[in-house]
């Protein structure tokens, strides 16, 4: 997992599967809740919860695995509402190089 940058990204919802697919990860923000999107050994897309660790101080997974970025954008993991449902009250940060957000 890299760290939150601190400068939110311009970006739309029609980018974000070419996003997630050349930088292999994000940050996303719904109110004061943090996710990490990200992919799993380039096979199977996941979202993870920032506030949650599990015993190898990772973040703990949010959503199930899916192969798929387009499956992986149409998961209802935020109260049950999809990433596309919630995108415009989100934003965005990049994941860069680094231990923790």
């Amino acid at each position: 997992m890299g760290k939150k940058a601190a400068e939110a990204l311009d970006i739309s919802y029609d980018q974000l599967a070419e996003y997630l697919h050349v930088n292999h990860s994000v940050y996303m923000k719904v109110d004061n809740t943090v996710y990490y999107l990200t992919d799993c050994n380039f096979e199977a897309w996941r979202a993870q919860d920032t506030s949650r660790r599990n015993h190898k101080n990772h973040f703990v997974d949010c959503s199930p695995l899916v192969p798929t970025v387009d499956e992986f954008l149409s998961l209802p993991f935020i109260h049950g509402k999809t990433i596309k449902e919630e995108f415009d009250h989100a934003t965005f940060y990049a994941s860069e190089s680094g231990k923790d957000n």
